[in-house]
Parts: structure tokens; sequence; C-alpha cells
């Protein structure tokens, strides 16, 4: 039976079995949009934005794992330093924006003036009110310049980020995704509530639209993902000649495991 969510009747979680065989599936068409991508010299940016533990780098990896990161870029930015704060706000992120061929996946955007540094206080309010007027215009000029944008917002639910948070406690390998501004941002719920509501009010557009996605089930997050970014990509099959391995040479063989015998090895504790 569905189980109850603060979001209304939900889905059993997805089986292992049946992620793995979709994921799969998926994977290969962005082998497909990969080598379509090569070919066209368009210019992709995915914004991966959502609450803390919302996700995003789990399905960031399913993304990525089984494609070129030559060709899917990751940034992950850290906090500005003193020398970005003197810049044009958005510029630190347009340095990063792809060439023809490319597709980059902003782990956080500039979308964190929306989000943290306006509930943190990091920023003033006119900054906060500035990007939320500015912003729409900077997406419409990239995009009219040629850039294929796409916005997804990963929406967790207060008892689910609840349950991540704590496990994240608990698993000594997953301690190090539980920062400082994760626990502040855990007692300010609502303040982030109201300060994606405020973006998604002025940002949420015809030409540049947010798209929000439902991840207190991270299986099925993660396929829905990969599927809408490949529904929003004019990508075709692109025909490749089948690969023939040629004969290895024989031709000034000589015994190549003897010369390394006596070398430095890694001990094979297993």
């Amino acid at each position: 039976m569905p189980k109850k969510s603060g979001h209304g009747a939900v889905p059993d979680k997805l089986k292992r079995k049946i992620y793995e065989k979709e994921l799969r599936e998926l994977q290969v068409e962005l082998c497909r949009l990969q080598e379509w991508m090569k070919v066209s010299g368009e210019r992709v940016v995915i914004v991966l934005e959502g609450r803390d533990a919302a996700g995003k780098g789990g399905t960031i990896k399913a993304l990525t794992e089984r494609v070129s990161p030559r060709v899917f870029r990751v940034v992950a930015l850290p906090a500005p330093s003193d020398r970005d704060k003197t810049q044009m706000y958005s510029q630190r992120y347009v340095e990063r924006f792809p060439a023809g061929g490319e597709i980059v996946i902003f782990d956080r955007s500039w979308y964190n003036r929306a989000g943290v540094e306006y509930v943190m206080g990091f920023c003033t309010p006119e900054q906060h009110q500035r990007f939320l007027e500015m912003c729409p215009l900077f997406e419409k000029y990239v995009i009219e310049g040629g850039l294929r944008l796409i916005k997804i917002w990963l929406e967790v639910g207060q008892e689910e980020q609840d349950r991540r948070f704590k496990a994240r406690i608990e698993d000594p390998v997953r301690q190090w995704k539980l920062s400082p501004m994760d626990i502040e941002s855990y007692s300010r719920w609502y303040d982030y509530s109201r300060a994606r509501d405020l973006m998604l009010k002025h940002t949420d557009t015809e030409h540049a639209p947010w798209h929000i996605v439902r991840s207190d089930d991270k299986k099925r997050a993660r396929l829905n993902v990969i599927a809408h970014i490949l529904s929003q990509i004019p990508y075709k099959t692109v025909d490749r000649a089948k690969v023939k391995l040629p004969s290895r040479s024989s031709k000034r063989a000589y015994d190549d495991q003897s010369s390394i015998a006596d070398r430095r090895y890694v001990a094979e504790k297993f």
C-alpha cells in the first residue's frame, strides 16, 4: 500500500533491482546524448538546487558515473573568497559556463543568493531583491546567446530530511556531508521554505522554468531527474563505426613481467 508523507499518498520506495535496470537504460541514453553533444556543439547548463539532504550528490553521481568528465563537467564552488566578493555576482559562475559540446552541472549555483545567502544574512535585503529582479534577465540573455538552461529543484520532506541528517550523524562515511551550515539550515526549515517560494515566484519563467522533483525516494528522484534532462535536449543517436581491435605485434617481444618483478608492489591485503 502507498505510504503517507507530507505530500499525501506516495509510492513505496523503489526496489533496487528495478532501479538498477532503469538507471542502466537511462545511462545508455546519456552516453548517446554525449556523442550527440560532441557532434552538435551544443552548450548545456544544468542547475541542480534543493534543500540540504535533498539528494543532489547522489543524483549527480548517477548522472555522471558512466559518461566522460570532459563532456559532463560538475561545478561545485566553495564559499566566495574576498576577491570573489568584489566581482560582479554572476562572474564566477559565468567563468565556468560550457564551451561547445559540453554540459556543465552546477551543484548549487548563482541561486545561492536566493537561498543560503538570503536566509543566513550573507547578503543584504537589497542585494537579494536585486538578484530576484535581475536573474530572469540574465538567464534570458544567456539563453538567447545559444545556451540551453535546465533548472531542477529537489524537494525533500521534513521527516525524510530529519532521517537523513540523523543517518549522517551516525555513519562515519557520511559525517563529512553534515556541515555547520547544514545544522543551521535544519533549524530554519520555514525560512528556507519562504526563500524557495520567493525564488520560484520571481525566477520560474517561460524562458527558464523551474521543474520540481520530489526526492523523499532517492532512487525515484534520480531516475526522474535524468529522464527529465534527456527530455529537454533534442539529441539524436549518432552512428559510430564499430571498433575492431588490431592484432598485437610480436615484433621486439620480451618478458615484460620479469623486468618489473623486483619493483615495489602494493601489499596484497585483499
